[in-house]
């Protein structure tokens, strides 16, 4: 700034506060230049020789600075917002120089934002006059035609009476069942892309601005942000008629990523602000009440019977009015087994091993004779035993042979029964045959 400026611009410039807040601390007297109080708007001062101080604290001028952000959607286009929402200063840490935006873009628009101190250039941006182009893709909800086109081409009338300029459109290639237009308009009326298309009796699903004079989105992710080269820079003064004389370095740059946590810290502050302005913390949801447990025993009937019923054991009445109906018997007539004698009938081991002969055990009666399998003594005299306390003592027990008497006796019946069977030839038959290797006694064979 070679030249005198206007004090509440410097001030502006210097980043003191915004044009309309300098002209209030001016009136205010709270600005002084060279030691001397100042109230007079419009008073020009000289930023190479002029000292000025505000609330007795000195005043620099500061270097200029320009960012370009591809702004995300959801946050608002504001240094700050009395109402907590985001702003696009949330995705600028540690910008080195205060910087404000150069225009607006909707809350749901994302795309190419420039935010800079130097306001004599934002000024000349967004002046109608320079008609600086700005170009937006929109997502039109259905299918615009070729005629709806040449009327956006020619300009079109507003819902409130107004005009359209003449605006340079085009259908992009898309594999979507509606419709992308590439819209560049060289004026800013509130909201009008949308308002444009509402016109033709559209809705606009999705809008992005690509590029603000010469700038684009080119290399530049949602979210993030860089400093303008010095080529662009010049550019950009060239086309609103500015000369060259600020320095862009085009060194800083911000990602989207380094500004995740701040942002979140910020948002879950946001929300816990507006539930206590709600009026505190939201009820906690009512636990469903205990269903019901099936019972994997009980039978499927469709009445049952109550917790109390259910409990009540039968009485012995009941009890024994359910043994009579099974008619079981009883436990005593159950352990009656017969006594120790009544087994020592059974016929001893000497009649046991007296197997018959081979002759006697071919001589089988017939089928006929047999006793039939039904003559087994009644189930009521197996029952017939008596306790186990009447069973007779060892000493009473009937002897059994030894094992040496019995292995004897089955010994000799049995080679009796195999001489019967088999006649087999003398040991003097067996040897007339002579030796292996002698001659027979029968002499040569015939």
């Amino acid at each position: 700034m070679s030249e005198p400026v206007r004090l509440q611009r410097y001030l502006a410039a210097a980043g003191v506060a915004a044009r309309r807040k300098a002209e209030a601390m001016i009136e205010a007297g709270r600005v002084t230049v060279n030691g001397a109080i100042v109230k007079v708007l419009g008073t020009k001062v000289d930023p190479m020789h002029d000292s000025v101080t505000v609330d007795g604290e000195a005043v620099v001028a500061l270097d200029y600075f320009y960012v370009l952000l591809n702004k995300p959607k959801g946050c608002i286009t504001a240094v700050t917002d009395d109402r907590g929402r985001p702003t696009v200063m949330d995705y600028l840490p540690h910008v080195p120089v205060p910087v404000k935006p150069v225009g607006r873009l909707d809350f749901y628009t994302e795309g190419v934002l420039l935010l800079t101190n130097d306001g004599e250039l934002a000024a000349k941006l967004l002046a109608p006059a320079n008609h600086v182009a700005k170009t937006y893709h929109a997502k039109v909800h259905g299918r615009v035609t070729p005629a709806q086109l040449t009327t956006l081409r020619a300009g079109i009338q507003l819902e409130d009476g107004t005009v359209t300029q003449p605006a340079e459109v085009a259908l992009l290639p898309s594999e979507s069942k509606h419709s992308w237009v590439a819209v560049t308009i060289y004026e800013g009326k509130y909201h009008q892309v949308h308002r444009m298309f509402e016109a033709l009796g559209f809705r606009v699903d999705k809008l992005q601005r690509v590029a603000f004079a010469n700038l684009t989105f080119h290399h530049l992710r949602v979210g993030d942000a860089r400093e303008l080269t010095q080529q662009e820079l010049n550019e950009l003064r060239d086309k609103v008629g500015l000369p060259r004389g600020p320095v862009a370095r085009g060194r800083w740059r911000a990602s989207r990523e380094a500004t995740d946590i701040p942002r979140r810290a910020r948002a879950s502050a946001r929300a816990e602000r507006e539930l206590a302005e709600a009026g505190g913390l939201p009820a906690a949801p009512t636990p469903n009440p205990p269903q019901p447990q099936p019972q994997p025993h009980a039978r499927p009937t469709s009445s049952r019977p109550s917790q109390s019923s259910r409990t009540e054991r039968p009485s012995p009445s009941s009890r024994a009015e359910r043994s009579s109906r099974t008619e079981r018997p009883s436990r005593s007539s159950r352990t009656e087994r017969p006594s120790q004698s009544s087994r020592a009938e059974r016929p001893s081991w000497s009649s046991r091993t007296s197997r018959p002969s081979q002759s006697s055990r071919t001589e089988r009666p017939s089928r006929t004779e047999r006793p039939s399998r039904t003559e087994r003594p009644s189930q009521s005299s197996r029952t017939e035993r008596p306790s186990r306390t009447e069973r007779p003592s060892q000493s009473s027990r009937p002897s059994r042979p030894s094992q040496s008497s019995r292995t004897e006796q089955s010994s000799r019946s049995s080679r009796t029964e195999r001489s019967s069977r088999t006649e087999r030839p003398s040991q003097s038959s067996r040897t007339s045959f002579g030796k292996r290797g002698q001659g027979r006694s029968t002499g040569k064979r015939r």
